[in-house]
């Protein structure tokens, strides 16, 4: 076997930055104010200016991101205790158990194949008179449609959510990033996201005044002033120092995201095998940013095998379907078969700013020479 080059080269990524990363830190360290200052506030406002929307809020984590936008929507009176939320069966199950944390009941739905989200067809499919709302996530940096699902929400009075923590800056036809699209949005910032803090945080985004005044309680204890609760809230706050960390590489982001849609064309169009079938583009080219360049494969186990002895990492997104985790043994019965045919054929290739030349074609040339 050869030596492996690494999947996701983190330390080089923030690398890059180290010499602002740096002053970052010293600059919040010097300020004495660690939680809900000046750094926070000043990325809210980047990261709502880059994203389009009147509100950027800052969460401790994605799914936090999400689950307090449920929880907002519920403290409005637009969701209540056991209202169905419809959401795609392979996601990360983040999505899923965000809308359990809210009291709310996940529907879980099939994927298109050719683009891997939610499948608006399955989401008319799946309305009941109890549906209140749809998740969309756009999966491996692909923006689901849109404008379908905001169709369908349209005509049935539902909430539409975006899951964005693998699309930050991507754009669609319109114009309009993700975190834009839909009545709300939940960002992951965990550090492998093409956005990614050094640590755990989030954020979410929304145009709705009253959501997000709902949601700055909801993260700091239910608490607009100090030592009055009005709600029965969590701590989730996006703390000083990650804050500062992420408005440097905020920066980046827009020439990552173009970094990584030229690393994908170039697998596109060096990789030639009957047995492995590549991922679509979409006709808008900036409505993907490639968190993940995924493959798939009938023979998945031994590609993996066969990429692993010539030194080319990749990693499974996601082995097991929401509906086959123990944590949601109630939908085990449930008839997913797309989704379950995506778990045991996707795979992940290595593709990330900064990654060597000869790693990428070395990837390309190992799947070439994929034989079954």
């Amino acid at each position: 076997m050869s030596d492996m080059f690494p999947f996701l080269d983190l330390a080089g990524i923030n690398r890059r930055d180290e010499a602002a990363l740096t002053e970052a830190f010293q600059r919040v360290l010097r300020s004495g104010w660690y939680v809900l200052g000046t750094e926070v506030a000043a990325f809210e406002a980047e990261y709502a200016a880059a994203c389009g929307v009147a509100h950027a809020i800052g969460v401790g984590n994605g799914l936090d991101a999400l689950t307090l936008i449920l929880r907002g929507y519920r403290q409005l009176g637009r969701l209540a205790e056991g209202d169905e939320v419809i959401l795609p069966d392979n996601s990360f199950v983040a999505t899923a158990l965000a809308v359990s944390e809210a009291g709310l009941t996940p529907v879980l739905v099939e994927p298109a194949l050719d683009t891997f989200n939610i499948d608006p067809a399955a989401v008319e499919a799946a309305i009941s008179p109890r549906t209140r709302a749809i998740i969309a996530v756009h999966l491996y940096g692909r923006l689901a449609d849109m404008q379908r699902l905001r169709a369908l929400a349209d005509q049935h009075g539902l909430l539409l959510i975006e899951d964005a923590a693998q699309a930050h800056g991507a754009v669609d036809a319109r114009g309009h990033a993700a975190g834009a699209l839909g009545d709300a949005a939940g960002f992951s910032f965990f550090p492998v996201k093409n956005l990614g803090a050094l640590g755990d945080a989030g954020a979410l985004t929304t145009n709705d005044d009253a959501l997000a005044e709902q949601v700055r309680k909801l993260r700091n204890y239910g608490s607009s002033r100090k030592y009055v609760h009005e709600l029965q809230g969590i701590n989730s706050r996006l703390d000083e120092l990650q804050a500062a960390l992420l408005r440097v590489k905020l920066a980046r982001l827009a020439d990552d995201a173009q970094a990584r849609r030229d690393l994908a064309a170039r697998y596109l169009a060096g990789i030639d095998n009957q047995h492995l079938q590549l991922p679509q583009v979409p006709h808008v080219s900036e409505s993907h940013v490639w968190h993940q360049f995924v493959m798939r494969c009938e023979a998945r186990e031994a590609l993996q095998t066969h990429l692993e002895r010539h030194g080319v990492p990749s990693l499974i997104h996601y082995p097991i379907p929401i509906h086959r985790q123990a944590a949601y043994a109630e939908f085990a019965d449930r008839h997913l078969p797309l989704s379950q045919r995506l778990a045991g054929e996707v795979l992940s290739l290595p593709l990330y700013p900064g990654m060597a030349n000869e790693w990428v074609e070395q990837t390309i040339e190992a799947c070439n020479a994929f034989r079954v």
